[in-house]
């Protein structure tokens, strides 16, 4: 039997052989959860997925999930040598794990406001089960004062031990994660924290053994929430400053991306095209809003931010509206074809809250949508109440009006020669990923519409 995780010595980890003696349970199983399964036994370690839903983990133990097919090869590859399994019952598991990574993320209400319920009920599980000398990693993006404050606490009131003493505790979130490929999670370079050194120390050291490029460590938890929560700020603010100059460019019919492109590479870093803010980022600055509104300060910059990008996903609705408008339709009425509603390019994954958002609007005001995803599940297109069709033609059947929600590969070349016969001209494409080219577009009759490209087809 091994020694616990919190008396390891550097040299027990040195090698993945040594690493699989060690059992890591990973609590979640969405597209995070996954992604960090995967990262841990490639290092090495030996693997427990834990998810209440068992088709989730009949899909795992397929290797078929959520994720890159690059996600699904190493999957199946780890399941079929035997160091990676799945289960539902998360007391069992972490009654004999080593190492119990949790996955589970607060959740951002109507209302804004921060909610932990569940994250609370996985702390009570795992703390009702908990073995002394086990280290637990949160990975999820909290919000400041969690990890010390409502993490700490239900783990000691349900375990009765210690952080710290009987057991680590420590912080190590992955920005953007929906986004990432194994290979760019290999290469992230990880925030870590804990509540005590001795916890810091053994989790930098198993987590250097996932990134390639080390860790950012530091000892005070509060400084690392905040650290995570300003990187999320960055992008926000960042992203509203291309969306709202993107508003500035449609009114006086200038192309952004050519504006981007002849101001240099400089101002490229600082200010990227103009998006749809993808599902993390939609919620993740509410954690700042809140912590500060708890604190009665008001963050104006954040608070402006947000609003802007909110706003960039109303403003789809009436971009599509003013392209009808000039292929002299309405938008009641109109039949208009959605390509890609999954949250990440290219990969299985679930129907992003902005394409919801998006296709509800557009319904209110009389539209009639059909969408077309290869990556969406069948099992939730089922689940949906929304009109999804086989393939892209049949999706685009008479329609007045295309819109690319998502930059699967496959719609970056499209046939715009078929779509004329199926589709009812005039028609509009509206590209809101900028994977098409403007051009190529119009040349076929099409009038072309993006997020702040103005200065074509009036």
């Amino acid at each position: 039997m091994s020694t616990p995780m919190m008396q390891t010595k550097p040299e027990e980890l040195d090698s993945p052989e040594k690493r699989r003696n060690r059992v890591v349970s990973i609590i979640g199983c969405g597209q995070a959860g996954i992604l960090q399964a995967v990262l841990f036994a490639d290092a090495g370690f030996k693997v427990t997925c834990v998810d209440a839903d068992q088709t989730t983990l009949a899909r795992i133990m397929k290797g078929r999930t959520v994720g890159t097919s690059e996600t699904w090869a190493k999957l199946k590859n780890h399941v079929k040598a035997g160091h990676l399994t799945a289960t539902s019952e998360i007391g069992e598991a972490a009654a004999h794990s080593d190492l119990i990574a949790i996955t589970t993320s607060v959740k951002i209400n109507l209302r804004k406001k921060v909610e932990c319920s569940d994250l609370e009920n996985t702390c009570k599980k795992i703390g009702s089960n908990l073995r002394p000398g086990s280290l637990i990693i949160v990975t999820s993006l909290t919000g400041i004062g969690l990890t010390e404050g409502l993490i700490k606490d239900t783990l000691e009131n349900t375990s009765g031990l210690k952080a710290g003493k009987d057991f680590g505790l420590t912080y190590s979130p992955i920005q953007k994660v929906q986004a990432l490929t194994c290979e760019e999670a290999a290469n992230y370079q990880r925030i870590v924290t804990a509540t005590d050194k001795d916890s810091l120390r053994i989790a930098s050291q198993v987590l250097e053994k996932l990134s390639k490029r080390g860790v950012r460590a530091t000892a005070d938890v509060k400084t690392a929430e905040v650290a995570a929560l300003l990187e999320v700020l960055q992008r926000d603010v960042s992203i509203a400053l291309a969306n709202e100059t993107a508003f500035l460019c449609e009114r006086i019919g200038v192309d952004y991306a050519e504006a981007l492109r002849i101001t240099g590479t400089d101002i490229d870093r600082l200010s990227p095209t103009p998006t749809l803010v993808d599902d993390s980022l939609s919620d993740e600055p509410y954690l700042l809003l809140d912590a500060a509104e708890n604190l009665n300060l008001k963050p104006r910059l954040a608070t402006a931010a947000r609003d802007t990008n909110e706003e960039t996903v109303r403003h789809v609705a009436n971009l599509v509206k003013d392209a009808l408008k000039n292929c002299g339709k309405t938008l009641k009425r109109a039949r208009i074809a959605v390509l890609g509603v999954s949250q990440t390019p290219n990969s299985q994954s679930p129907i992003k809250k902005t394409a919801i958002k998006i296709i509800d609007t557009l319904e209110a005001r009389g539209a009639k949508i059909s969408l077309y995803d290869p990556h969406v599940s069948e099992t939730e297109i089922a689940e949906s109440s929304y009109h999804f069709k086989k393939d892209s033609t049949e999706a685009m059947e008479r329609a007045d009006c295309v819109i690319i929600l998502t930059a699967h590969d496959q719609f970056k070349h499209l046939n715009l020669k078929k779509m004329k016969l199926t589709m009812k001209m005039p028609a509009a494409i509206i590209d809101l990923q900028g994977v098409v080219d403007p051009s190529k577009i119009e040349k076929e009759g099409f009038l072309y519409r993006g997020l702040g490209r103005g200065g074509w087809t009036e």
